[in-house]
């Protein structure tokens, strides 16, 4: 993403900086009177109307009708996000607070799956926006170990593990008995040869991996046809957790029809978030020296349904694999207070998935 941070002069940046910061607050455009009542610019009404003219022309704000204060458009917002935006820690109370119910879960024994349902919570409550948690894509994983547990005589349970710690278990079912003399030599060999390959790596390539051994049992043809279940990614509603549903549909941004409508449709699919999301690790908007911090606002959204919005993620990471936590809200929304929030739980996240395995 292109830097623009020297496009504007130092009086010209504290007045779009102020435009933002108010119009954050108050959902109301910002007019140059109150700037010069409520500021410490020290400039009269009609030179901070000069320089809102002049920011207005260069495309940073805009203003809804004739003799409005104004309100910062999507080019405004990533110039502020890029070059005006100071990040600083979370308070000591709202560390406290994500501390505390993290911790919570973690206590009670946890799974991976409750800890980051409960992050997802913990996100749209502190944010007052859209909160989500994605899961670690399994397939980029490295192998560790398969077992095979005889459920009944038909079905056996398959054990997936990869080095991260993650786990994934699925049942299939066998045409014929197999005894476990025969199911022993056949778990030994499968993780000799996958072992340091990712699981997509397998998935790919796993009938010519095994080609030539002896299948007797039948159960390496049951593998082959179940490679795509047994290596792949769980289904995306394992994957994912939301949480603030109202704190977004209820924002005064979306109270006419036609704006809500791409809102309610968002929240409503799950498969939709999980694209929104993952496809923000692949643009090019990440945080000045944060490489892992991405911010999507308004049309930069490849979704045009969500236009009036911007997306806000980080990654976390457990072992070997990555996943990504974020905010989606209005294009009005508070992104440094946003940014330290999921920079904080991020290694939280990481923090409690490893102190679990």
């Amino acid at each position: 993403m292109k830097r623009l941070a020297g496009e504007l002069t130092e009086r010209q940046r504290e007045v779009l900086a102020l435009i933002i910061q108010n119009f954050i607050l108050t959902a109301n455009p910002v007019g140059s009177r109150f700037l010069a009542k409520h500021s410490d610019l020290g400039l009269s009404d009609a030179t901070i109307r000069n320089v809102m003219a002049d920011l207005e022309e260069m495309g940073y704000v805009t203003h809804p009708h004739t003799s409005a204060g104004r309100l910062p458009t999507d080019k405004g917002y990533r110039f502020y996000v890029d070059s005006i935006m100071k990040i600083s820690m979370l308070s000591a109370p709202e560390r406290l607070k994500i501390d505390h119910r993290i911790n919570q879960v973690v206590d009670g024994n946890a799974e991976s799956n409750e800890i980051l349902r409960e992050s997802s919570r913990i996100l749209g409550s502190i944010s007052k926006q859209l909160g989500v948690v994605l899961s670690p894509k399994y397939s980029t994983g490295v192998f560790e170990k398969l077992e095979i547990v005889s459920i009944s005589s038909n079905k056996i349970l398959v054990i997936v593990s990869v080095l991260s710690g993650f786990v994934k278990t699925i049942m299939l079912e066998v045409k014929t008995e197999v005894k476990r003399n025969k199911i022993e030599p056949l778990v030994a060999l499968l993780n000799e040869r996958l072992s340091g390959l990712t699981l997509e790596e397998i998935r790919q390539t796993f009938s010519e991996r095994l080609s030539g051994v002896d299948d007797s049992t039948g159960l390496l043809r049951l593998f082959v046809d179940s490679a795509d279940r047994v290596f792949d990614d769980p289904p995306i509603n394992d994957r994912i957790h939301i949480s603030g549903t109202d704190n977004i549909i209820f924002q005064p941004e979306f109270e006419k029809p036609e704006r809500i409508r791409g809102i309610v449709e968002m929240v409503e699919n799950e498969n939709v978030i999980v694209h929104l999301v993952e496809d923000s690790s692949n643009m090019d908007t990440h945080l000045e020296g944060r490489e892992d911090i991405k911010i999507i606002i308004g049309k930069e959204n490849r979704d045009s349904k969500i236009k009036d919005c911007s997306i806000v993620t980080a990654e976390y990471e457990v072992g070997d694999v990555m996943g990504v936590i974020g905010v989606i809200g209005p294009t009005r929304m508070n992104y440094a207070k946003v940014v330290r929030i999921l920079d904080y739980m991020a290694k939280r996240i990481s923090d409690k998935l490893i102190s679990i395995r």
